[in-house]
């Protein structure tokens, strides 16, 4: 099936019902990572030329990506079948991204990279998306002024152009992945050599400096802490594949953990999961690793431990909120501190609802067990893995749990729901009645 363009960022209103006391047993594949296809889909702006990213996982984000880069100009076709999506910005592109699908999802904001570098431009708001705190976007603005841009923000637009970007030493005071990419897709069209100083090391960072190599940049140290940049005039179409997405099968991991079950997870990267399994064999969990796969054995004896959420090859921030969640069965006292957003453990209280015994001071949480959860009925607000770290609390819960608002997992996950359930677990969804909707936007 091609999916066209259709208003990818409605919410459907679904709600999850979930019956706890079953261990997720069987195997999971992981599909491609959203977090390297976003920024891949806002680098095709770069060249006039079609490129192919495979592996693309079919979820509410990159819908959004695809609907943006339409209304900047872009040819954009998705193939639901292959997951596959074929892009061609084969004229200049408008400098005007869509207010409203900005404020939807903080990746959009990567697509002022690729404008500023082939269009010399933009006009483009702070972007929006899970509320896990403030979300700036200082470090790209910062870049794109030392490569000498002239920034005017207005009415929360930031007006940014050039005559033209040259390359230049800059240096981060906060190792932002989103905030590389953007300062990597922009110095690839750039005059001379750009250093970043203080880079992301993500693995989805390295993902968009293959691709943008395969599109003819010329790019040096990714994955280290200083990555070069020599700028070149033109670059190309490519086809590239997206990397295993690490946060849906870290979660699928912690899942298996959670429950004392036993799942195998395939087409992963072990070295990308490793500060989840580290832990999770703190935790007692045994894990069984190929160059390819990933067996996670839970245990009914989960240990504390103590967790630091920080830049990779950190702990992720994005499998905080589920690693809060196993917190909740481990015997003792263990502790939880959020270094990437400030304000990322909202969930905490409707944990607290569920039974659990936890102390949140800022931006640490600590967290003793083992408790009993209750299920109880929750409504979701606008955090992707908040939800998702809910749907997990479901699963060790007595009785049932009633999550509103539930399509919001829609952004980070193809069917999660579907996914627990081929594992064993017992949930189900179905459309909401309109009246117990969840009115916030994702």
């Amino acid at each position: 099936m091609t999916e066209g363009p259709h208003p990818a960022h409605e919410r459907h209103g679904i709600r999850a019902a979930i019956a706890g006391g079953r261990p997720l047993r069987g195997s999971y594949r992981a599909p491609g990572a959203k977090n390297a296809v976003l920024p891949m889909m806002a680098a095709c702006l770069l060249t006039n030329e079609t490129c192919v990213i495979e592996n693309v996982p079919i979820i509410t984000d990159v819908l959004i990506m695809a609907d943006l880069l339409r209304e900047l100009g872009a040819d954009v076709t998705i193939d639901t079948n292959t997951r596959t999506v074929a892009i061609t910005a084969a004229n200049p592109p408008s400098s005007t991204p869509n207010p409203h699908l900005v404020r939807q999802m903080r990746a959009s904001f990567q697509v002022t990279g690729p404008l500023l570098a082939r269009v010399e431009r933009f006009a483009c708001p702070a972007p929006g998306g899970c509320q896990l705190g403030l979300r700036p976007v200082g470090v790209d603005i910062a870049g794109f002024q030392r490569m000498g841009a002239s920034v005017a923000l207005s009415d929360g637009v930031f007006y940014v152009e050039t005559d033209a970007l040259q390359g230049r030493r800059i240096y981060m005071d906060y190792p932002s992945h989103t905030g590389t990419q953007n300062l990597l897709m922009a110095a690839t069209l750039a005059n001379g050599y750009t250093t970043i100083v203080h880079a992301s090391r993500e693995p989805e960072v390295v993902a968009l400096v293959q691709f943008l190599r395969s599109m003819g940049a010329e790019i040096h140290g990714e994955g280290s802490s200083v990555i070069g940049v020599q700028g070149r005039p033109k670059l190309f179409g490519a086809v590239a594949r997206a990397i295993p997405d690490r946060i849906a099968s870290g979660t699928i991991a912690v899942a298996a953990a959670l429950t004392g079950g036993d799942v195998e997870l395939l087409n992963v990267r072990p070295d990308h999961l490793e500060p989840i399994t580290v832990q999770l064999r703190d935790m007692g969990v045994q894990i069984e690793e190929t160059n390819r796969s990933v067996r996670v054995i839970g245990t009914d004896m989960l240990s504390a431990i103590d967790v630091q959420v920080m830049p990779f090859p950190g702990f992720p921030t994005d499998l905080q909120a589920l690693m809060g969640v196993t917190m909740t069965q481990a015997y003792g006292v263990s502790t939880l501190v959020e270094r990437v957003h400030d304000s990322n453990m909202g969930y905490m209280e409707h944990l607290a609802s569920m039974g659990a015994d936890v102390t949140v001071q800022g931006s640490r949480a600590i967290v003793r067990g083992p408790r009993t959860l209750h299920g109880r009925r929750i409504d979701l607000w606008v955090d992707v893995r908040g939800a998702a770290a809910m749907a997990l609390a479901g699963l060790v819960a007595e009785g049932e749990t009633v999550l509103d608002g539930f399509d919001i997992v829609r952004r980070g996950y193809e069917d999660l729901a579907g996914d627990l359930r081929a594992l064993g677990a017992s949930i189900t969804t179905e459309r909401a009645p309109a009246h117990s909707r969840v009115t916030a936007t994702a």
